[in-house]
């Protein structure tokens, strides 16, 4: 079984963090997850190769800013809001509201779940 572990939130890095959310298909997926519902993976769209979508989903969980769940072959991923505002307070929020302002992230969206 392959490791999803992230950092604990003690452990999250400023710079790790920010660089991770400098990407406008990862902040994309920040934006779609703000929301607090978790997602499985194959519900996140982006105009990337699947390949590089699982990239992005491993650089934001390696730098804490979501959490993935196994659960048999599926894989769950969900934002780590409490654990950001608590070790950044506003940082998120400040973030995502610029997002929306600036539409930088706008091309992820998501597909309903599978029955």
């Amino acid at each position: 079984m392959q490791d999803h572990s992230s950092p604990a939130d003690a452990e999250i890095a400023l710079p790790r963090l920010l660089g991770a959310l400098s990407d406008p298909t990862r902040l994309g997926i920040v934006r779609v997850l703000a929301d607090g519902a978790e997602r499985g993976w194959g519900q996140l769209r982006a105009p990337v190769a699947k390949s590089t979508l699982s990239h992005h989903l491993k650089t934001l969980r390696e730098a804490g800013v979501t959490r993935t769940r196994q659960e048999g072959t599926r894989c769950y991923v969900s934002l780590r809001r409490e654990a950001l505002d608590a070790r950044f307070p506003g940082l998120l929020a400040a973030l995502l509201a610029a997002a929306v302002a600036d539409n930088v992230g706008e091309h992820v969206g998501e597909d309903p779940p599978a029955l």
